[in-house]
């Protein structure tokens, strides 16, 4: 039963073929003590289908329950929204009606902390632009944070009043969205006259929300403010503990984002203690990932090499010092280990399109703990630092999962391998010894009668650059013929720091088989400033988006068209959101090399998208107007070929598939790119006379799903095959 559970499978092929070539990986692992992992293949640990594995002997036991920390909580109280344990199990902290509480468990009693919540006044319930571009999606808007005593709440107090609220429209009645709504934003039934979502959303150049940080002693009820001026300009990133439950940090940035400052506020007054400054030419980055020691702080910083690094920084601040050099790019610290003073963190540095697990020592001296070869993911290290769990892959290894013993290494060049090497059979390898490292495998994807020959599967290509090499992954259909010609279908997305091209499997399923099944070629492609190329890549962008990323993908455009399998004429293009902008600006700059496209949920003004996000890269519309002009994808409509041949009742003939045809696609209720952007670029075209299609998909949010995800997909293959295969 475990290895054939249908959530892993998704989309598959027929369920027969799935069950017999594929198995099914745990979705998620922790450890239970310092030899005992337990995992799970639902990511719930109380499905019954838990399992654990001793790291020491092997022995595997069925059927595990997880300890109860992990499980459902044991109260529930009524309107209650993110339920979050203190750190001693013994209270659960939650909002409602934007106000923040605590319950006892053990009693059941629960004690209000604050007083104020409105609609628009938000205590440790995030504001709509700091859930999406600070906190994050997964936070889900929880902006409250438990000091390691237990004693003690951080939490954000969102001022919302003068915030612009944008409306969102449904065509339905939601009564009990209405009903129930006690967070933001606020829903409205208007019954038969459908409903209304009003979200506090402030667009580039306008008002953000104003932001003050509590401190709430537990034994008190009292709450101290840190001393900020809440009416300056400026955010704050996601704030951290001391280890002593005495210190708050807090980095704030103001509102061009060029520099950063780390404070320690004093959870008895309130007084802040600046820590860390840090100025970068263009923009900077939050803080990520931050280790607390019982000297100080470990942190991923990018300013000084052009490349992620290793800083420890001593909580007086007067100590600060580099740890790493060399390529690094997407570092996660994953463990620090004080005494030995190894430090462990993954991140691509000897692979330019996959990560590894890294130890670096005292010393300086970098290993390599996973092989670079493989796509390392979900690195988690045992209490007391002698095993970890790993799961890897590549584009030719379906996923497997293992507990490693956390020694030896295998040297790390620290330069970006961008030849097409030859895997290596084993994880890893001790540099010392040459002997395989130990490790246990806990599960493999790869079933009894799974055979590689039957699938169309990606390989990894480069392409140089103005001296720098970008990955692509193509896949050829499965009876490809080097000596006929083929369309290309061309997966974008262009957004900054976020590449598209990974080395690791992807499961073959009858999605994204299609393709090949039809004689489509597919490749997937990044820019330069996706991150492959450090900071480098990234600052080309700054002030101007999508001019730089234009380029790099229409020099893409001429390598495919200069290859002679690739039908030059037939090249769509597919994108969403950052990548429905590019798909837009590549039909409309570039309608020689690109000549079909499906653009969905883009950005096509950048004046219309969220403070945050725009200001970082582009700077407000104030200060940057020609940079906003020069990314406005509806300057470039004109430059579209598709037209009708009058506006004015001219009868219209059917003809064979144009040369050049763009499709849009949009959700209304999308609270992320408001379809106000497609809607106001419709508008422009409909004044040129421009053909195009259009699919709108009603309250469909930023990325569809259910049916929608099943409609949009059938759709976009049918376009495919009537402009590629036509």
């Amino acid at each position: 039963m475990k290895k054939f559970i249908a959530v892993m499978m998704a989309a598959v092929v027929a369920a027969s073929a799935v069950a017999q070539e594929f198995n099914a990986i745990p979705r998620a692992w922790k450890w239970l003590d310092d030899d005992n992992v337990i995992f799970t293949y639902d990511g719930t640990y109380a499905d019954q289908e838990a399992f654990s594995v001793n790291a020491r002997t092997g022995k595997r036991t069925e059927d595990v329950m997880a300890p109860a920390k992990y499980l459902e909580f044991p109260i529930n109280p009524v309107g209650a929204v993110n339920l979050t344990y203190s750190p001693d199990q013994t209270m659960l902290a939650f909002t409602r009606d934007n106000d923040l509480y605590v319950v006892d468990i053990a009693t059941e009693v629960e004690t209000r902390l604050t007083f104020d919540g409105t609609d628009v006044i938000l205590n440790g319930y995030a504001s709509w632009v700091y859930y999406e571009e600070i906190l994050g999606r997964p936070s889900k808007y929880k902006a409250f944070w438990w000091s390691p005593d237990s004693k003690k709440i951080g939490f954000y107090r969102f001022d919302n009043s003068q915030v612009p609220m944008f409306p969102i429209y449904s065509a339905f009645a939601n009564p009990e969205a209405a009903a129930s709504q006690s967070q933001s934003p606020r829903v409205t039934d208007l019954a038969l006259g459908g409903s209304l979502s009003e979200t506090r959303y402030p667009k580039a150049g306008q008002t953000n929300p104003q932001v003050q940080i509590g401190i709430v002693d537990l034994e008190s009820n009292k709450t101290t403010w840190a001393d900020f001026n809440a009416a300056d300009d400026q955010y704050f990133g996601i704030p951290f503990w001391g280890p002593d439950s005495q210190e708050f940090f807090i980095a704030r940035m103001p509102r061009l984002q060029n520099t950063i400052d780390l404070y320690a506020v004093s959870a008895a007054d309130g007084s802040k203690r600046h820590v860390y400054n840090e100025t970068y030419k263009t923009w900077l980055d939050w803080f990520d990932g931050v280790v607390f020691t019982d000297n100080g702080l470990y942190m991923a910083r990018e300013f000084e090499t052009g490349w992620q690094q290793i800083y420890f920084l001593s909580y007086d601040g007067k100590t600060f010092r580099r740890l790493t050099d060399g390529p690094n790019w997407n570092v996660s610290i994953v463990r620090v280990d004080e005494t030995k003073g190894d430090i462990y963190f993954t991140a691509k540095r000897d692979q330019v399109a996959k990560q590894a697990l890294y130890k670096v020592d005292k010393n300086g001296e970098i290993v390599a703990l996973t092989d670079p070869h493989y796509n390392a993911t979900g690195v988690s290290f045992s209490p007391d630092g002698k095993y970890f769990v790993a799961s890897y892959s590549n584009t030719k290894t379906p996923t497997k999962v293992g507990i490693f013993q956390a020694k030896g290494g295998l040297k790390s060049t620290g330069v970006h391998n961008v030849c097409a090497a030859d895997y290596y059979d084993v994880m890893a390898v001790d540099s010392r010894t040459g002997r395989e490292f130990k490790h246990q495998i806990v599960a493999d994807m790869q079933g009894p009668d799974y055979d590689e020959s039957k699938y169309a599967l990606g390989q990894l290509m480069y392409m140089a650059i103005e001296g720098t090499w970008l990955p692509a992954m193509i896949v050829y259909p499965k009876d490809f013929d080097s000596s006929k010609k083929y369309p290309v279908h061309v997966d974008i997305y262009g957004g900054p720091n976020t590449p598209m091209v990974r080395d690791r499997w992807v499961m073959p399923t009858a999605a994204n088989q299609w393709y090949s099944e039809n004689g489509i070629i597919q490749i997937t492609i990044d820019p330069r400033a996706a991150g492959h190329n450090g900071r480098a890549g990234l600052d080309l962008i700054y002030r101007q988006l999508t001019v730089t990323e234009v380029h790099d993908f229409c020099k893409w455009a001429e390598l495919l068209q200069s290859t002679p399998y690739v039908d030059g004429d037939k090249i769509g293009v597919e994108g969403f959101s950052f990548g429905g902008t590019m798909t837009c600006m590549l039909l409309m700059q570039a309608p020689d090399k690109f000549h079909y496209g499906i653009a969905g949920g883009g950005v096509y003004d950048w004046a219309l998208y969220d403070s945050h996000y725009t200001e970082r890269y582009m700077d407000t519309p104030q200060n940057n107007p020609e940079g906003y002009e020069v990314s406005k994808v509806m300057n470039y409509v004109s430059g579209y070929p598709t037209s009708y041949t009058s506006l004015r009742g001219a009868s219209v003939t059917w003809q064979s598939p144009e040369s050049v045809m763009l499709k849009l696609t949009h959700g209304t209720g999308d609270d992320n790119v408001h379809h106000q952007n497609t809607l106001q670029l419709l508008d422009v075209m409909h004044k040129e006379g421009k053909k195009f299609d259009f699919m709108i998909y009603p309250d469909g949010m930023h990325g569809y799903r259910g049916y929608q995800g099943e409609h949009f997909l059938n759709a976009n293959h049918e376009f495919w095959l009537k402009y590629l295969k036509n």
